[in-house]
């Protein structure tokens, strides 16, 4: 029996890779044919390491530029004061008014590049993605995190980078924490797969076996060089950063999160809302995916191995939350996001029954 369905794919056209390239801005701005204005939206740390760097490169060419410094970290003494996505992108329109760039220049972390998503697709312009640091693998998929003052979370399909710049060299100053946390929403797709075809198979939602095996080729990877992924190692920065693009080309190919985003995702956001700012998306979402694997009867302590190995946390006092927050976050999770069916959805585990996956899975004593 044949589906009707239909979904737009955007990929980005040049993804370039390596150490000292910054520098190839220039040349990919020509190349794109993006002779006017650029507006630079990065994070101060960002603009330090990376971000003046690229002005003074281009101002060479004659390219006017601007540069808007965002400052994304929450306050975690009141959360009701922390900057929202609205507030945030508010600020990059009014700039983008002004100035009327050709293009945006995405400069920093997932949350700079998530803003200069949601804008850049608002107003109609192209941006590039330079990341600063590799937390998660927002760095080259079209979907972006919305921050409510509710706390809670979600995401918005805006558009994909038009081209990718990944310098080893500016990523390697960021803390390795950050790039472990990566690791950890590299990792997750072995369950956020398996969720997919779970509402594939039992409420007959779309399914892309090619998207679904690009997001867990990217998963065995890490896996099956785990060991060799230190600090400091250009070539295990070179390796994440290619499966981190992977990922997110399978979201733009899917036409949603769903080959990247499952039951590991909304534990990560449930822990988010219930003990907020404690550990990093991915070191979460890694937690989250020995939860998930256990309850979809996957081989959970492989992935558990994987995670030690790389040094995530893989308890909850690694993440630096209480036991009881943990077990909370795995029975809150299903309710983050109603529609979208995983395999909480279709257990509906009681408070007793998560204790005990957290306790099997030895995330709590």
């Amino acid at each position: 029996m044949t589906t009707d369905y239909h979904h737009y794919m955007q990929l980005p056209r040049e993804v370039i890779v390596g150490n000292n390239i910054l520098s190839s801005v220039t040349e990919v701005t020509q190349r794109l044919n993006l002779k006017g204005p650029a507006l630079i939206i990065s994070g101060k740390k960002s603009y330090n390491t990376a971000g003046r760097h690229i002005q003074e490169l281009l101002k060479q060419k004659k390219i006017k530029t601007q540069t808007i410094i965002i400052n994304t970290k929450t306050n975690s003494n009141n959360s009701s004061n922390s900057p929202t996505t609205e507030n945030m992108t508010s600020n990059i329109e009014q700039k983008i008014a002004k100035l009327k760039p050709q293009v945006l220049l995405a400069i920093g972390g997932g949350s700079i590049i998530d803003l200069t998503k949601i804008s850049s697709h608002k107003q109609g312009i192209p941006f590039i993605s330079i990341p600063t640091t590799i937390s998660h693998d927002g760095i080259a998929s079209p979907l972006a995190s919305i921050k409510q003052e509710t706390n809670k979370p979600y995401s918005i399909i805006t558009q994909a980078p038009l081209a990718i710049i990944a310098d080893t060299d500016a990523i390697s100053q960021a803390p390795w924490r950050s790039v472990i946390s990566g690791c950890g929403d590299i990792i997750a797709k072995y369950t956020s797969v398996k969720d997919w075809n779970l509402a594939h198979i039992e409420n007959k939602e779309y399914y892309g076996e090619y998207a679904a095996n690009l997001a867990q080729m990217s998963a065995k990877l890490i896996t099956k060089n785990a060991k060799q992924i230190q600090p400091k190692d250009t070539d295990s920065l070179h390796m994440i950063l290619e499966a981190l693009i992977s990922c997110g080309v399978s979201m733009s190919i899917a036409g949603s999160s769903r080959p990247c985003s499952g039951a590991e995702h909304l534990f990560s956001h449930a822990l988010d809302i219930i003990s907020p700012n404690h550990a990093m998306h991915g070191e979460q979402v890694g937690v989250g995916t020995i939860l998930t694997a256990y309850l979809q009867e996957a081989n959970w302590e492989q992935i558990r191995e994987t995670l030690k190995q790389i040094g995530a946390p893989t308890t909850a006092k690694e993440l630096g939350v209480k036991d009881e927050d943990v077990i909370k976050a795995l029975e809150m999770a299903p309710t983050i996001r109603p529609e979208r069916y995983t395999i909480l959805h279709k257990l509906q585990p009681d408070y007793e029954t998560c204790k005990k996956v957290t306790k099997e899975t030895k995330i709590i004593d």
